[in-house]
């Protein structure tokens, strides 16, 4: 018999749409997919070539359980350039992507019924990863007025003797906004410990993003190289640990995964040291991108209150389009073939919006959106 943790798990929405947008190109309907956070740009050439060469020397063997030891050290060495904040290599844990990595660290932190506060909206997976681990997510409202972005006050009332941990997405998956360092450093003063997911880190395009680590050593960071290095196939990511979380996260690793895929960590060490220009030509497309987005949708009628400066999202507001998020971005799948995610894949408080992923090309996006228009015009 299936149990119960399997059988209650909620989907994750974002890929019933991909799945069935595959389903209709499998029947030759052309889709444009603005539904998947994924980059379109091939991984740069360098950290192929570092992949490749791995394998041709035979590294193909397990690891320290931790992640080798290089690859360490080099991940400690971006965030003491990057943030001006030092980490030890026995503080790290590579894992086979950021999803992995969320699941042992929730696991290490949380004892059955222990809280961690979470924005409302935020990313859909977090809530499955706390209450699989018998965690409790406390919702917290964020504002489109305000940038998505956290009150302080708003986090203190929640803040109860089981709260273990704040979580920090900044930039934020699905809204594209980024936290404030005033606000950021607030968070970190409030008491418990804060876990920063920083996957979209290197993806920004006004502003400057932070690491939880400036503020507090009293935090957990999540990141990894799918999103900035276009690497999501190649699965790698890693845990930054408080020093009393390495043991406890090593054991959990050792028995779960062993380790991380030992060619793709020489490819990780790869675009940690070499693919910079390649980030910063990749990020300067994005914002092209980003800003034809935001303004054909404005243009549609979709609410963009505080335009998304990081990621590759724009969380667009729809009400006037309906309250039932998954019923219109399905219709908008069957009649205008183009994805897009449904709000309330993120939170009962993102009801009503559209998550747009422009990590697809400029031309699809243009064409994506004339498909909008005409299916708006159709449904008047």
């Amino acid at each position: 018999m299936v149990s119960g943790r399997a059988r209650d798990i909620k989907p994750f929405i974002v890929m019933d749409v991909m799945e069935r947008a595959a389903e209709l190109e499998r029947q030759g309907v052309p889709v444009i997919h603005m539904e998947v956070g994924e980059p379109d740009f091939d991984t740069p050439a360098c950290v192929t070539e570092a992949g490749i060469r791995a394998l041709r020397e035979g590294k193909t063997h397990y690891t320290h359980s931790m992640g080798t030891l290089a690859l360490r050290e080099e991940i400690c060495r971006h965030y003491a350039d990057t943030y001006g904040v030092r980490a030890e290599p026995g503080q790290v844990i590579v894992t086979a992507g950021t999803s992995p990595a969320m699941l042992l660290g929730f696991a290490a932190l949380l004892e059955p019924g222990d809280e961690v506060i979470v924005s409302d909206p935020c990313y859909a997976c977090y809530l499955n990863f706390i209450r699989f681990v018998g965690g409790v997510p406390v919702c917290v409202p964020v504002d489109e007025e305000d940038g998505f972005q956290y009150r302080t006050k708003a986090i203190s009332e929640k803040i109860t003797p089981r709260t273990k941990a704040i979580l920090v997405n900044s930039p934020s998956n699905p809204t594209g906004n980024l936290l404030s360092k005033e606000r950021m450093e607030a968070i970190a003063q409030l008491g418990p410990l804060v876990v920063s997911d920083e996957i979209y880190h290197g993806l920004v395009y006004e502003g400057k993003e932070h690491s939880i680590l400036e503020f507090t050593d009293n935090a957990m960071v999540f990141n990894g190289f799918s999103k900035a290095y276009a690497m999501t196939g190649w699965r790698l990511g890693y845990i930054i640990c408080p020093k009393e979380f390495s043991r406890p996260l090593q054991k959990l690793h050792q028995n779960f995964a062993i380790s991380a895929n030992a060619m793709v960590q020489e490819a990780g060490i790869a675009a940690l040291r070499e693919a910079g220009p390649d980030v910063s030509a990749m990020r300067k497309v994005y914002d092209e991108r980003r800003r034809a987005m935001i303004q054909k949708l404005r243009e549609l009628g979709f609410g963009i209150t505080v335009e998304p400066t990081g990621a590759f999202y724009v969380f667009a507001n729809a009400k006037h389009l309906g309250n039932d998020s998954y019923k219109l971005a399905f219709d908008i799948l069957e009649k205008a073939h183009v994805g897009v995610t449904p709000g309330v894949d993120f939170g009962a408080r993102a009801e009503g919006y559209l998550r747009f992923s422009y990590a697809t090309g400029l031309s699809s996006i243009l064409e994506g959106m004339e498909r909008l228009a005409r299916y708006l015009r159709e449904r008047q």
